[in-house]
């Protein structure tokens, strides 16, 4: 899973896939977006012509049999589209036509997630909030999927994006260790191909499913309260909960 995410990129900063590179024109600047804020995000993906592209897209899938902006308000108080499932991904009437035309890679500089403890004389267990990330890079890829929805109310018309996610690899299962999933992260060679407009099925799920080495992430403890603080990546040690290794 994936709901809280970062992102740190200045004009300037290049984003490069294979042979093809993208230079950033607007800052992206967050410590810390919660997808439930419904807010705009950066992704890219390859045009018609097969050129990437990058822009600010909406941070939750919207299906396309969805009217308007008051059923999108309405299918959120039952489900959330924040992330689509790599295992089911072929399989869902939400999903599979996205997974298999119009993949993309959604930035990221770092993302949150809870680790589950139950310290000594407690009668439950405890959430202590966590942030990983990749040391020595200021972004990376997560594998996406977006989609064109337009409020037929209105006309307005939205790119919306849902992050893929994937099962914890061995770092992952021990912080989000209740549910033990993470975001699909590809690395350049795995996020040029998840943009192919001409990936096979198999291809699609092996690398939706794919799981980044543990030994490429780190991740610290963060304050309970970071959702409020000044600083959300602060590490904060916990004397109660037990190290990660």
């Amino acid at each position: 899973m994936c709901y809280f995410n970062s992102i740190n990129l200045s004009i300037g900063d290049i984003i490069k896939i294979s042979n093809q590179e993208k230079t950033i024109t607007h800052e992206f600047h967050s410590e810390l977006t919660s997808g439930f804020e419904y807010t705009q995000w950066p992704i890219l993906f390859k045009n018609n012509t097969n050129e990437l592209e990058l822009e600010l897209a909406h941070w939750e899938f919207i299906p396309k049999w969805v009217r308007n902006k008051q059923q999108v308000e309405e299918n959120r108080t039952k489900f959330t589209t924040l992330n689509a499932t790599a295992e089911k991904l072929l399989d869902s009437a939400v999903y599979k036509d996205a997974a298999r035309k119009r993949r993309c890679l959604v930035l990221s500089s770092g993302f949150y997630e809870w680790r589950h403890h139950h310290p000594l004389g407690s009668k439950k267990d405890v959430a202590y909030p966590y942030y990983i990330f990749i040391p020595g890079h200021h972004y990376f890829f997560m594998a996406g999927i977006h989609q064109e929805w337009t409020d037929t109310t209105t006309g307005e018309t939205l790119d919306t994006f849902a992050i893929v996610t994937t099962q914890a690899n061995e770092l992952m299962e021990k912080i989000h260790n209740k549910k033990k999933r993470m975001p699909t992260i590809l690395d350049e060679s795995l996020a040029e191909e998840w943009l192919s407009p001409t990936l096979s099925d198999d291809r699609i799920k092996a690398i939706a499913a794919h799981q980044i080495d543990s030994r490429t992430l780190s991740a610290y403890s963060i304050r309970k309260d970071f959702k409020t603080a000044e600083h959300p990546k602060e590490a904060f040690e916990y004397a109660d909960l037990p190290a990660l290794s």
